[in-house]
């Protein structure tokens, strides 16, 4: 057991001094030869890869390797209030920019039905676009939304990658709270090619429901974030403990 810690240790500090090293976008050896180089399993190997692709040193792609990128800045927040990653890394100067895009009208599905409060069949807007920074995908956004909700010509023309921020910028309609259910999950097929990351890494979730202030849903959302490059908090108040 000591000799299977000592071996992980020496190889985390060894490849961390390796990519230290290198400059940034160098690619890294394949797995097989770089085990051999590092005296180690294949298995050790990748997890020890997993922990520095979560520390957003590194960056696997799909069929093309494994590439140095870090260190990152990371955007960090506490999940009592809702912002937008725009406005989170604007805090910090850190610029992010909106990548690849899609807007879709179409109709509403028995779940988005349930979820917006919609009558069957009525129309919605399903937005999906990729979050930058330094060039590199770092989340995948989804908001599903009635068509009411942004009409069709300020999208066009004022959406820059934050649903939140353009809703607050037009003031309608007045938001209140957003019901946010967080999770890990691995990356599915649609999401990976997004990110341009490997189908089932592990990827940071947000579900959330964002609802007006008479408490109607306006907005059904995933958040797909890629670790390393978002620590998100949360402050607690004790309970049992009068103040």
């Amino acid at each position: 057991m000591n000799s299977e810690l000592s071996t992980y240790q020496r190889l985390q500090n060894e490849l961390r001094a390796l990519i230290t090293n290198l400059p940034k976008g160098t690619k890294l050896p394949a797995e097989p030869q770089l085990a051999e180089q590092l005296a180690v399993s294949r298995a050790t190997l990748r997890e020890v890869l997993r922990i520095f692709e979560s520390q957003g040193l590194l960056r696997r792609k799909q069929g093309l390797g494994t590439f140095v990128i870090g260190p990152t800045r990371v955007i960090e927040s506490g999940l009592e209030a809702l912002e937008s990653i725009e406005t989170l890394a604007d805090r910090i100067g850190l610029d992010v920019t909106m990548g690849d895009s899609k807007i879709i009208y179409t109709q509403a599905d028995e779940k988005l039905t349930r979820k917006l409060n919609l009558a069957p069949g009525e129309t919605i807007v399903d937005i999906r676009r990729v979050i930058l920074t330094d060039d590199i995908p770092v989340a995948y956004l989804i908001d599903i939304l009635p068509k009411h909700v942004i009409n069709q010509e300020t999208l066009k023309n004022q959406f820059s990658g934050s649903v939140l921020d353009l809703i607050i910028k037009v003031g309608q309609p007045r938001l209140s709270i957003s019901k946010t259910e967080i999770s890990a999950v691995h990356a599915q097929p649609v999401v990976a090619k997004a990110l341009d990351i490997q189908r089932g890494d592990t990827l940071l979730q947000l579900e959330a429901l964002l609802f007006d202030d008479e408490r109607n849903p306006i907005d059904f959302s995933y958040s797909y974030f890629i670790p390393g490059y978002f620590r998100l908090h949360i402050i607690r108040k004790i309970g049992g403990i009068n103040r």
